[in-house]
């Protein structure tokens, strides 16, 4: 048995200025950029998000821009299985997440738990 739920909406964007990027996104959402958020650093800048919704993230990525999903988790190879099962595909397991892509062609990653307050809203999958 474990739990998975959404975690994150994740806009890569390829472009050599992370802060613009991010401006333009806190702008669009109303979000301000959170400087202060231990995920703001490097090519990632993180969006002020309430504990109940999921996380926005602004990265900087090398391939091409487009928005992901994060599926947070308590067992990362049970949720990687079931969603195998659906018919996803892993493209690439890394050290602390995986990343999968859909039936349909989309990318996601799945992810160890990120947001405060797991697994409330989460699916218990036996």
């Amino acid at each position: 048995m474990h739990y998975s739920r959404l975690c994150a909406l994740l806009i890569d964007c390829n472009t050599p200025d992370i802060d613009k990027a991010a401006s333009f996104w806190a702008e669009a959402l109303g979000r301000p950029v959170d400087m202060d958020h231990p995920g703001t650093r490097g090519n990632y800048r993180m969006l002020e998000t309430p504990d109940d919704e999921p996380i926005v993230q602004i990265q900087r990525v090398s391939h091409e821009s487009r928005v992901h999903l994060d599926i947070e988790t308590d067992d990362i190879p049970a949720e990687v299985a079931r969603l195998e099962k659906l018919g996803a595909q892993v493209v690439d397991r890394l050290e602390r997440w995986v990343v999968m892509q859909a039936p349909s062609g989309q990318r996601f990653c799945v992810v160890r738990i990120q947001r405060p307050g797991f697994p409330k809203n989460a699916n218990r999958w036996d």
